[in-house]
């Protein structure tokens, strides 16, 4: 690979700055750099980041290709400035074997992309029932570290624990769906007024919380690691609290739309806003910024949940649940964390990459944007202001809440280990 020169880049959101790529890692960062023959990309005050890294993201393949692939999933996900995805278990056949999980892992690898690093399931076929293959699938040559029934919930307190006790062995962390199956039954939107209003099945916060709790616990028992998948209630953010307060190793994540949306948007009855964790109440999103901000939050992770059309182009009650996001979540970060003062571009390098990196083990990512680093970055151009058009997404699904929205920033250019995944806003 030639040798390539960003030049006059804002590092982290700092004063302008050059950048020299050689091969598959950075070898300058300073002012006034040049090199002979380098590939020039002129960043014009441009922010630059590390690549992103997304700990949720459903890609779909095996079983679903009809929603989406590895391919156009990573497609998408180098779209939005990712370098590196975790794929979720949920697929057909699960992964909850070696063998599925290196499927995915080595089409991860064809695609180019971005590094797909798969999730194990916790248990087999997602039933809750008999733990999956977790020592298996750590050992393959896909290295799992993070595991997730991710749709539905190990609701079964020993069956948590058991998973809990078995990665502790090899530093693995479960990551949790906090949804209690009976109090979410029937279910269709956030309990609260407009769910009243409107006459939908509730979806109360109690629900979510009522895990998170028992996990916190049984974590700090067992001496383990939890992860908490999509938070999206402010009560959730106050057991977190509780629990980091008490040493307890647990981590949270928040989805972009639970930063932005309410559920006053499901008065549309567009099933496009139907989504697992449901959209909450305005007082739940300023308390999950306010988490995010101060680190109760540990990341931002897009739970991208690809359909195809006919999934959501139905009535709110047979409607899939979930919403895409590899491709806006920069910009929905942009204008709820940044541009409102909570968080600097050095906070968004932390809660979209370094910190996701770290609690998934992605060797080579997440790293600081400094000489001798991997050259995995993005650059951003944060005074773009442009309505969301979904025709032009990588996605091989359209299913986004942003469609026609104006959002900030647009992701121009993305590099993997040096090589241009993205340029000028076009994939490579």
């Amino acid at each position: 690979m030639s040798k390539i020169l960003i030049r006059g880049a804002r590092v982290l959101g700092g004063e302008p700055q050059d950048v020299l790529i050689d091969g598959e890692t950075i070898e300058a960062v300073g002012a006034s750099l040049s090199d002979e023959g380098a590939t020039v990309v002129e960043a014009d005050g441009k922010v630059l980041l590390p690549g992103l890294v997304d700990l949720h993201t459903h890609l779909r393949e095996p079983g679903r290709e009809d929603s989406e692939t590895v391919l156009t999933g990573t497609r998408a996900a180098a779209s939005g400035g990712y370098t590196t995805v975790f794929a979720m278990a949920n697929t057909f056949p699960v992964a909850d074997t070696a063998g599925v999980v290196e499927q995915v892992w080595r089409l991860g690898k064809e695609s180019g992309y971005c590094d797909v690093q798969p999730i194990g399931a916790v248990t087999v076929g997602l039933e809750g029932k008999k733990l999956a293959e977790l020592g298996a699938m750590h050992d393959s040559a896909a290295g799992v570290t993070v595991f997730s029934d991710d749709g539905k919930c190990v609701d079964d307190a020993v069956m948590m624990r058991r998973a809990l006790e078995y990665v502790k062995a090899f530093g693995g962390v479960v990551a949790q769906h906090a949804q209690e199956p009976r109090l979410t039954e029937g279910a269709q939107m956030n309990e609260g007024v407009v769910s009243a209003e409107l006459g939908l099945g509730g979806w109360p916060a109690v629900a979510e919380e009522s895990i998170i709790a028992r996990d916190v616990l049984l974590a700090e028992h067992v001496g383990s690691r939890v992860h908490i998948c999509h938070l999206s209630t402010a009560g959730s953010v106050e057991i977190v609290r509780w629990a980091k307060s008490r040493g307890i190793d647990v981590t949270a994540e928040v989805t972009p739309h639970h930063l932005l949306l309410t559920d006053e948007l499901v008065r549309s009855y567009n099933p496009v806003y139907k989504v697992n964790p449901p959209l909450r109440t305005e007082a739940d999103v300023m308390a999950l910024r306010e988490a995010l901000a101060d680190g109760t939050i540990d990341i931002v992770a897009t739970d991208h949940a690809p359909h195809p059309h006919e999934d959501k182009d139905c009535e709110w009650a047979a409607a899939a649940m979930g919403m895409v996001g590899l491709e806006t979540a920069l910009s929905v970060v942009q204008h709820t964390m940044v541009d409102t003062g909570l968080l600097t571009w050095a906070g968004v390098a932390d809660r979209m990459s370094a910190k996701p990196a770290e609690i998934g083990q992605a060797r080579g990512q997440g790293r600081p944007v400094a000489p001798g680093e991997p050259a995995n970055l993005t650059l951003v151009d944060p005074a773009y202001r442009g309505a969301v058009d979904p025709a032009g997404f990588a996605s091989r699904s359209r299913n986004t809440p942003y469609e026609g929205r104006e959002l900030p920033g647009r992701v121009t250019h993305t590099w993997l280990r040096g090589r241009a995944t993205l340029v000028d806003g076009k994939l490579q």
